[in-house]
């Protein structure tokens, strides 16, 4: 995938995702979507273990898993059918991808360029900061791929 297909991937995703922000909206409850959905509905947890096909015991297990956080998404989608629910099951960046894909590029370019600078410096060729964004738009634009991004700092 070349840079500006993955630049329209992430635009297109950006826009699809940034309709679930504020991500509080979809905070579970405290014990749970599957336990709340179920005591909302009226349905006991025999009755809940009986239309997933499984024993009491195994579907309060359940429950407590999805509570906790330690549940399997294939489980959690049988779940999700057996109240007559659709599972959901996305990432929802904590900002938009670009966004990220940016910054992260900036504070690369930075710190590259921080390195450069003391170099400069110390051998008395010292740049002033004047043109500070300059290079560092120039030194995204000409040296970082989007590949480069995810090394570790």
């Amino acid at each position: 995938m070349n840079g500006s297909t993955r630049q329209h991937a992430r635009q297109r995703l950006d826009d699809r995702l940034g309709r679930l922000n504020p991500v509080e909206r979809f905070k579970e409850p405290p014990k749970g979507w599957i336990k709340a959905i179920r005591e909302a509905l009226g349905m006991t947890g025999v009755q809940f273990a009986e239309r997933l096909g499984v024993r009491p015991q195994t579907a309060d297990a359940l429950e407590r898993s999805e509570a906790t956080g330690a549940i399997k998404v294939a489980t959690l989608r049988r779940a999700a059918e057996a109240l007559d629910c659709t599972l959901v099951y996305a990432l929802v960046p904590k900002k938009p991808l670009e966004r990220t894909v940016n910054d992260r590029a900036r504070a690369i370019a930075i710190r590259d360029l921080g390195r450069v600078a003391h170099s400069m410096k110390l051998e008395a060729q010292g740049t002033g900061d004047a043109d500070l964004e300059a290079r560092i738009a120039a030194y995204i634009r000409d040296t970082l791929t989007e590949r480069d991004l995810w090394r570790q700092l």
